[in-house]
């Protein structure tokens, strides 16, 4: 479950993840799933208390948990208006998830029943309740488990039940934390990374990676514990999720994807080699159809607003960088390759991705510098990497 969870650690939201609410198959479980929390939030209210606030703690130091906003594989794998159907080891494995949502809720009720509290120590209470209950199951939950959290959040969310919604959210946190744990210590860097937006803190929090980790503490007295790491190994990690998702037709989290690509490339400028360093050469023999027809666009042009415009376009999915949901060729039509000229493949050239993007301008770069013909092109090359690194900023957080 830990390999297969990689991707969902770096991606759980701390906040209210804006998803279109899915539709699935009649489901018999998923008519009593949502039982166990209305009975917790019935006995909350009448307790008299207000509902927790969110589990999601953030710090003045601007370093946060150890994943990001987010969802990217639930959305893409029902599909966007959620009619795909699903197969039966799918529909089994949220069964068994749904059962054991259901198990958890029901033991986090008993502990919180039998607690008095007012309402300062009410979120206390409950992440307490959530930290012993999971805590004890967390090596034996069913693979779908993540799965039938995601639909009973996306329910109570249609039904603007926000009591039971926090409550479940404070369950996938706190599962997602105990993941992150057992991950190795460049993929608890990422998602640490992930959560932190100011460019001049996650420099420093990878500083403190490089330098063996610790446990430091931040401006609001409290402390974070910052594993040790290779920079190599963080931005190799990276590189490799960002592979994923670029290679699939449609990327379902433009914010995790631009927040991969600044991770990689602060991660490789912090290593000191530049763009010559030989362990940033992803090895292409040759550069991507996609990404030279743009940059060949941009280079033609005038660095300013307008060519800043037109990155700020493809990084968000428009344009040169639309997401293409037809995955087979397309018979009879010839696609347009480097300079108008027909594409070798004749297959439908792929949209531009923000991070084969930045290897292609960075491979360019790296051929000028080497020949020692540094001019106005490479001038031209570097306005354009540094515009494209402020447009994914702007993205991702």
């Amino acid at each position: 479950m830990l390999a297969s969870s990689t991707l969902q650690v770096l991606n759980s939201p701390p906040a209210a993840p804006s998803l279109t609410p899915i539709r699935l198959p009649p489901n018999p479980l998923f008519l009593p799933l949502p039982s166990p929390p209305h009975r917790l939030g019935f006995s909350l209210e009448h307790a008299g208390r207000r509902r927790p606030p969110s589990a999601s703690s953030t710090s003045s130091y601007e370093v946060g948990g150890a994943y990001p906003d987010e969802e990217l594989d639930f959305q893409d794998q029902f599909g966007e208006e959620g009619d795909q159907k699903l197969d039966a080891a799918q529909y089994e494995a949220l069964l068994k998830g749904g059962e054991q949502v259901t198990s958890v809720l029901q033991e986090m009720i008993t502990l919180l029943e039998d607690m008095n509290m007012d309402e300062a120590s009410e979120k206390v209470a409950v992440e307490l309740a959530a930290q012993g209950v999971i805590g004890k199951r967390v090596d034996e939950m069913e693979s779908g488990f993540m799965m039938a959290l995601d639909y009973m959040i996306q329910l109570a969310e249609k039904d603007q039940d926000d009591e039971r919604k926090v409550l479940l959210e404070v369950i996938k946190e706190t599962v997602l934390a105990h993941l992150t744990k057992k991950c190795p210590p460049h993929v608890q860097v990422i998602g640490l990374l992930c959560r932190t937006p100011q460019k001049e803190s996650r420099h420093e929090l990878l500083r403190r990676v490089a330098a063996g980790g610790g446990v430091f503490k931040v401006e609001n007295g409290s402390k974070v514990h910052i594993p040790g790491a290779n920079l190599n190994d963080i931005a190799n990690q990276a590189d490799d999720l960002l592979e994923t998702m670029e290679n699939r037709a449609v990327i379902p989290d433009r914010k995790l994807l631009a927040r991969l690509v600044l991770i990689r490339e602060e991660a490789r400028d912090m290593m000191g080699g530049g763009i010559l360093d030989e362990r940033n050469d992803r090895g292409f023999s040759t550069l991507p159809e996609s990404e030279v027809n743009f940059l060949t666009k941009l280079v033609a042009l005038r660095p300013g607003k307008t060519v800043r415009q037109m990155i700020k376009n493809v990084m968000q999915g428009k344009d040169e960088g639309a997401d293409n949901e037809e995955d087979a060729p397309e018979s009879g039509k010839t696609s347009t390759g480097v300079f108008g000229s027909k594409s070798v493949s004749r297959r439908k050239p792929r949209p531009v991705r923000p991070g084969m993007f930045l290897e292609t301008v960075t491979k360019v770069l790296g051929g000028i510098y080497s020949g020692n013909v540094s001019g106005i092109t490479a001038q031209h090359l570097e306005w354009v990497h540094q515009k494209t690194l402020q447009v994914l900023q702007e993205i991702a957080f």
